[in-house]
């Protein structure tokens, strides 16, 4: 079973239509979620921060934010977003796909700046501050998309485009040499096979010491690995994996709840229902309602 959406290892949604591949999202945490667990998708993504502070993950690195930071995502890094305990943190959300950015046949900006955006060859500073003088230019542009996209007047997508396109000027015209990773990429293939592992196999009896045979690695590692990539220990993040599943599975499935519990990998009911009021602060019964 996969899950779209931000709760799901290697998102699949497709953002915007297949057209125009490009869309915004405002998103509150903790209001709409507790967390954006660690995935990774093919489109480009920047996370505006609004209000409030947090911490976003890129490639395994972790980075404190604070309201007015931009951070960029490239495709296929892996990534995760939470906030300040007992604080609020708002961010704006804007998920596009390159192609829509890319020429055909010998396009000088697709082969020598967005080709390698989309391969993971360039590289840039994951996080843009105030501290860089060309912040305010750089953030105008997307100020600018999002007012766009309030009234989506006639041939907005090339106004749309137009802004992209300034941005990603403004960005290789002061960053022309780009930052190498900082995390080897074994151990960021390395998380993301295990992730893909859990969502494939969640449903059955998953261990550290079953994870660490199939990872090759000792128990200890394994475990100290895991904690550092995804901030949680493994039996948490396997925990809170299957309670979303379980909570998807209870808003648009006909299952008894002692039936999602099971295929949701869950060989207590009783263990179940307290974890997913604990996550949901409400029953699963009540949840399937709408209470």
């Amino acid at each position: 079973m996969n899950i779209t959406g931000y709760e799901h290892y290697h998102e699949k949604k497709v953002h915007g239509t297949t057209d125009f591949p490009y869309i915004t999202y405002i998103c509150t945490i903790p209001l709409d979620f507790s967390f954006v667990p660690l995935h990774w998708h093919e489109e480009f993504e920047i996370i505006y921060i609004k209000k409030g502070r947090g911490t976003i993950s890129v490639d395994l690195e972790r980075y404190p934010v604070t309201a007015g930071n931009i951070v960029l995502i490239l495709p296929g890094q892996l990534h995760s977003i939470e906030g300040v305990r007992g604080e609020t943190m708002e961010y704006e959300n804007i998920i596009f796909h390159l192609n829509m950015l890319m020429g055909k046949g010998a396009d000088t900006c697709t082969r020598d700046y967005f080709k390698p955006l989309s391969q993971g060859i360039a590289n840039f500073p994951p996080v843009i501050t105030s501290a860089f003088a060309w912040y305010p230019a750089f953030a105008a542009c997307i100020d600018e998309a999002d007012e766009i996209c309030k009234y989506y007047p006639v041939a907005y997508p090339l106004a749309i485009k137009s802004k992209l396109f300034q941005m990603f000027y403004i960005l290789f015209y002061n960053e022309s040499k780009p930052l190498p990773r900082t995390r080897p990429q074994k151990s960021i293939a390395k998380a993301k096979y295990i992730l893909q592992y859990i969502s494939e196999h969640y449903e059955e009896h998953l261990s550290i010491e079953s994870m660490s045979e199939v990872c090759h690695l000792s128990e200890s590692h394994f475990m100290k690995f895991f904690k550092s990539a995804t901030g949680m220990t493994f039996t948490e993040y396997l925990n809170d994996y299957r309670l979303t599943v379980a909570a998807r599975l209870l808003q648009s499935g006909n299952q008894t709840i002692l039936e999602i519990a099971s295929v949701c990998g869950f060989e207590n009911v009783s263990y179940f229902n307290r974890l997913f009021k604990r996550k949901y602060q409400t029953t699963p019964s009540r949840y399937r309602k709408g209470r």
